[in-house]
């Protein structure tokens, strides 16, 4: 037998969805549920603003069955009964999509925030998550967290430790993903008391225990390495103004980093692998978080359009970031061969600012290649389809509120986070306004958020929310707040 021979003996066969049906017709076997309801979808299918790709079963069936595959199938036949309108009879607007029910998520959300019940010990180490997953949410909704100042301020102050950082929890050791949230959260809430909670000179001497000879940083003292420390030590760094010069007892000193940021970007350009994404170290499985987490940190060594093609493939990690969407859903995957999650609205869906501005570059109004001035027009991706997966699927339709991952899931205070941050993105294009002088680490470029108007809108205008920076995941003016504070104290 040849090798062709056999080869097309073994080799799965893809189908289209007019062959399947023909397939059927033949056979004459009765309509199956994901047929009725893409017949279903079909009301909608008609409205330009979304394609026939979101409103019906896949074009394209591959014939070889794996359980991936028919995961993959299952959660379709969840959503589209939603993404048709069926499961939100009478309160859906012309193109089939429900409301926002915003004070149905802030109820939710102020909840989290309160006293939990027992069964929440498990979760001390997250603590400072929660606090900033549930204010951050509220200030997408157009809340003012400031009222929980006092409150936060005196939850937080124990947990700093006097090496520097922030645990989870009391006694527990610092983490920069605790440390992250926790200084985000202090950002939210705002005001010189939450800023002067946090002991700069400490941060500074553990950050430097946390960099690594070979430019990266542990997430604890003596524990992992990943792109995770590389972005939440350099927001921590950026936002809070500490000085870049490494301790010169450190390990990063002795190995010739000198700054904190040394040997960082070509440390997270080796995370990208050979399918286009990024990986949490090198040489592991591309991640959708720790995309978003990558483009971050490099947007905050240089400015997007320098830092990002420079350590990057960009044509790699867009075709990687593109296949990320699927239809019908709308929504995005976080891996390869795995299933749309609600959070990957903000850990994918929150790249694509920072792609476009890597590569459109400033728009400062100076002379711009064609290339950069073909690259502020259109979207990467489809902003109405995802829209409609947040609106339509991931709204917890109880009396519950909050968002979640799909419809089968609860609602919790991190999908609603990164949901309604994606949600955001979708409804408003970010633009590189200006950017630094080549060379200046720190992040403070100029950027500007407007309504995206370029596509018909599928969501009724009361449904647009806040909008938050590409880059830091909190509303920008409270990242200038705190460069500005910081800016005004000398040294430490």
């Amino acid at each position: 037998m040849s090798l062709r021979s056999r080869r097309n003996k073994t080799q799965p066969r893809v189908l289209f969805r007019h062959q399947i049906k023909a397939m059927a017709a033949a056979a004459d076997s009765p309509p199956t549920r994901s047929q009725a309801l893409s017949g279903m979808s079909q009301v909608y299918a008609s409205e330009p603003a979304i394609p026939d790709l979101f409103t019906s079963q896949p074009l394209i069936v591959d014939m070889l069955e794996t359980e991936s595959s028919q995961l993959q199938q299952k959660t379709i036949d969840e959503c589209l009964p939603f993404l048709s309108g069926e499961q939100h009879a009478g309160k859906c607007n012309q193109h089939g999509v429900p409301r926002l029910d915003k004070q149905r998520h802030v109820k939710f959300l102020h909840k989290q925030l309160g006293r939990l019940p027992p069964q929440m010990a498990a979760a001390d180490p997250s603590r400072p998550w929660f606090f900033y997953w549930s204010l951050a949410a509220l200030t997408l909704l157009g809340e003012d967290v400031s009222i929980y100042r006092e409150r936060l301020v005196e939850t937080v102050r124990p947990i700093q430790n006097v090496s520097g950082g922030f645990g989870g929890g009391f006694g527990q050791d610092s983490h920069l993903a605790t440390t992250y949230a926790t200084v985000l959260a202090l950002m939210l809430v705002g005001g010189e008391e939450a800023y002067k909670v946090v002991d700069r000179r400490a941060m500074w001497e553990w950050l430097c225990s946390l960099k690594q000879a070979d430019g990266g940083f542990q997430m604890v003292v003596g524990g992992e390495e990943d792109v995770r420390g590389a972005y939440c030590a350099s927001v921590i760094i950026s936002l809070l103004g500490i000085p870049l010069e490494t301790s010169p007892d450190s390990a990063a000193y002795a190995a010739g980093h000198k700054d904190l940021f040394s040997g960082l970007g070509e440390w997270v350009g080796r995370c990208q692998t050979y399918e286009g994404g990024v990986a949490a170290i090198p040489g592991i499985e591309a991640h959708g978080a720790y995309a978003f987490c990558a483009l971050g940190c490099l947007s905050i060594l240089d400015a997007p359009h320098r830092s990002i093609p420079k350590y990057m493939n960009m044509p790699q990690l867009i075709a990687w970031l593109s296949s990320r969407q699927y239809a019908p859903e709308g929504g995005f995957s976080g891996r390869t061969n795995k299933l749309v999650d609600g959070c990957y609205s903000h850990w994918v869906g929150g790249c694509w600012p920072l792609i476009q501005a890597a590569l459109s570059g400033p728009n400062s109004g100076k002379a711009r290649s064609a290339d950069q001035q073909a690259a502020d027009t259109g979207s990467l991706f489809s902003r109405n389809g995802l829209i409609r997966y947040i609106l339509c699927c991931c709204q917890d339709q109880t009396l519950r509120g909050g968002l979640r991952d799909k419809p089968s899931k609860y609602s919790d205070a991190y999908h609603t986070c990164y949901v309604l941050s994606g949600l955001s993105s979708a409804q408003h294009k970010w633009t590189l306004r200006a950017a630094r002088p080549t060379g200046s680490a720190g992040g403070a470029d100029e950027w500007e958020a407007m309504p995206y108007v370029e596509d018909e809108q599928v969501f009724n205008e009361d449904d647009r929310i806040g909008t938050t920076h590409p880059v830091y995941v909190i509303p920008q003016h409270k990242v200038e707040a705190a460069w500005e504070y910081y800016a005004s104290k000398m040294g430490f």
